[in-house]
């Protein structure tokens, strides 16, 4: 897959070549990650946390998500979609893997629960995008991973602000509708259903997601009851 991306051409459109962005993007991912972590974090052995079996995993599935965002300006064949699908695809069954290692053999470390979260991230926004840029989904559905990003400038602004950052609803929904937004998109990839029905269903499976990310902009600016107060 990554020699695949290192030799495809850019789309006549894009400026960049799907190498450039793919290796930027895996390296956007690892530095943010490093930045957000301390040394105290990371304690007497940072190299052993990074390359430890868990975070190997979510490396992986950074490089992963990172080959998409490479496809997604790589002139658009049947190949390229169908690896983005499957590479997608791959990254969404070892998501929750790297974690359970991590419970598995007592290795949870702050360095890897933030890499994990940079990845989910990135991966709401470089899978939707690729099936905009495909004509696969509609534009709107980027509202996703707008909404993702809203979500996390609010709670950085009120932490800024030190203005109190409320817990959100002790609640799994979030959670199972990620990992049905995660489904759909890998589907709508590997192109299993037609393009006319993804786009009748797509604004039933957008809904929900972008409700519960409203209800949770709300809970942590202490909008939403019940409000209760999460130390800075």
């Amino acid at each position: 897959m990554f020699p695949m991306v290192l030799s495809l051409s850019p789309a006549a459109w894009s400026p960049v070549t799907p190498r450039t962005v793919a290796a930027s993007v895996w390296a956007a991912q690892l530095w943010y990650s490093g930045i957000r972590t301390s040394t105290a974090e990371l304690g007497g052995a940072p190299i052993r946390y990074l390359f430890g079996v868990a975070n190997t995993v979510t490396v992986l599935r950074s490089g992963l998500f990172s080959v998409v965002a490479g496809l997604a300006v790589a002139a658009e064949t049947p190949a390229v979609v169908a690896t983005a699908g499957l590479c997608y695809g791959l990254g969404v069954v070892l998501d929750g893997v790297d974690g359970t290692l991590a419970r598995w053999i007592g290795r949870e470390t702050a360095l890897g629960e933030r890499l994990d979260m940079t990845v989910d991230t990135v991966g709401f926004v470089v899978a939707p995008v690729a099936a905009v840029l495909w004509g696969l989904l509609p534009w709107w559905y980027l509202s996703l991973s707008a909404a993702r990003y809203v979500f996390i400038g609010v709670q950085r602004w009120r932490h800024r602000r030190e203005r109190t950052v409320y817990d959100t609803p002790a609640s799994n929904l979030g959670r199972y509708l990620a990992t049905i937004q995660m489904v759909f998109i890998t589907v709508v990839l590997l192109r299993l259903v037609p393009v006319a029905t993804v786009q009748r269903v797509a604004p039933l499976v957008l809904a929900p997601s972008i409700a519960v990310f409203g209800r949770d902009i709300l809970a942590i600016s202490g909008w939403y009851p019940p409000a209760r107060p999460e130390s800075s």
